[in-house]
C-alpha cells in the first residue's frame, strides 16, 4: 500500500526539476474543504487532517487546496478560491482523477453562530420564545434557518458543478465527499481565538445542557442527510460515509480525548479511522 503524497499547488511548478512528478502517479486527485482537510488546532502539530496516513495500492497523489487558518473555512469561499478554479478549469487546469471535497462541516457549525438578534432565516438556531412543545432537540432549530441554510449548500454545489464542467478536460469528473461525525458541543477551542464554537453557540442561544447532544446529534444528522439528498441528485458525485466512525468525546471533556483534539476535529488517532474508511471507498471507486 501507498500512503497519498498530499502536496500544494505551488509544487506543481516549483522545484529544479520543473515541477512535481505528477506522471509518476496513476491517481491524481485536485483537494478542496474546509479545516478536516488542513489543520484543527493551534499550533498545528496537535493534529493533523483528513489525508494523515491514508493509503491505496496505487501510488496517488492529491494536490490539497484547503488552507490551514484561524477561521472556519466555508464552501463558498473554497470552492471559488481562484487557485483551486485555476487547477480545475483554468489555464493550468489537468485531468484530475477526482476531486475530492471536505465540505458542509465548517459552513453548519459557523451557522449556529448568528446570534438571536438575526432574523429567523438568517441563524440556524431558534430563540427561546420560539421553542416548539416536546423533547425533540429539533424544536431548538429555526426552520427558516434551516431552509436557508439548506438551498445556500445545494446553491453552492450547483456553482461548484458548473465551474467543473466549464473545460472540456474536468467535465464530469468524480467528486467525493464525506459526512462529517457526531461532534460535542463543550468548551474546548483549537488555539487562542479559535473556538470553541458551539458551546459558545448553545450558551448564547440559552439551549439546557441536557440537550446539548441531542440537538449536536441533530446537526450533524441533518448535514449527513443533506450531503447524501445532494449526492442523490448528481451521479458524478459520491459519498464516504463516515458518520458513527469515532467515540464522541463527553461535555465535560475540557482538553483531547480518544478521538477528538478540540470540540470540532479528531485527534491524529480520529483522522486515522476516518482515513480507513476513505481508503476502502476510493480502492472501491478508482482501482477495483
Amino acid at each position: 500500500m501507498f500512503d497519498i503524497t498530499l502536496i500544494a499547488p505551488s509544487q506543481l511548478n516549483g522545484g529544479e526539476a520543473g515541477g512535481f512528478p505528477m506522471d509518476e502517479f496513476p491517481l491524481q486527485f485536485l483537494a478542496q474543504g474546509d479545516s478536516w482537510f488542513s489543520v484543527g488546532s493551534i499550533p498545528p502539530f496537535l493534529t493533523s487532517n483528513l489525508f494523515d496516513k491514508m493509503s491505496l495500492s496505487q501510488r496517488a497523489v492529491a494536490v490539497n487546496c484547503a488552507r490551514p487558518g484561524a477561521e472556519l473555512q466555508h464552501m463558498t469561499s473554497t470552492t471559488s478560491n481562484r487557485t483551486f478554479l485555476q487547477l480545475l478549469n483554468g489555464k493550468v487546469a489537468r485531468r484530475w482523477t477526482a476531486l475530492l471535497l471536505s465540505a458542509l462541516g465548517n459552513d453548519v457549525i459557523s451557522a449556529a453562530q448568528s446570534p438571536p438578534s438575526s432574523s429567523a432565516a438568517t441563524r440556524l438556531l431558534a430563540r427561546k420564545s420560539e421553542w416548539a412543545a416536546g423533547a425533540d432537540a429539533s424544536r431548538y432549530i429555526s426552520q427558516a434557518g434551516w431552509q436557508t441554510f439548506q438551498q445556500h449548500a445545494i446553491t453552492v454545489f450547483q456553482m461548484l458543478l458548473q465551474n467543473r464542467d466549464k473545460a472540456p478536460v474536468n467535465r464530469g469528473i468524480p467528486i467525493v465527499l464525506h459526512t462529517y461525525d457526531f461532534v460535542t458541543a463543550r468548551n474546548s477551542g483549537a488555539g487562542v481565538g479559535f473556538g470553541p464554537w458551539l458551546f459558545k453557540a448553545f450558551t448564547m442561544f440559552e439551549i439546557p445542557t441536557a440537550d446539548w447532544d441531542g440537538l449536536s446529534t441533530e446537526l450533524m444528522g441533518r448535514v449527513r442527510t443533506l450531503i447524501l439528498q445532494i449526492a442523490a441528485s448528481e451521479p458524478s458525485i459520491h459519498v464516504v460515509d463516515t458518520q458513527g466512525t469515532l467515540q464522541p468525546a463527553l461535555i465535560s471533556d475540557v482538553g483531547p480525548t480518544a478521538h477528538w483534539q478540540n470540540e470540532i476535529h479528531p485527534t491524529r488517532a480520529g483522522y486515522r479511522l476516518l482515513g480507513d474508511v476513505w481508503d476502502v471507498a476510493l480502492e472501491r471507486l478508482f482501482i477495483a
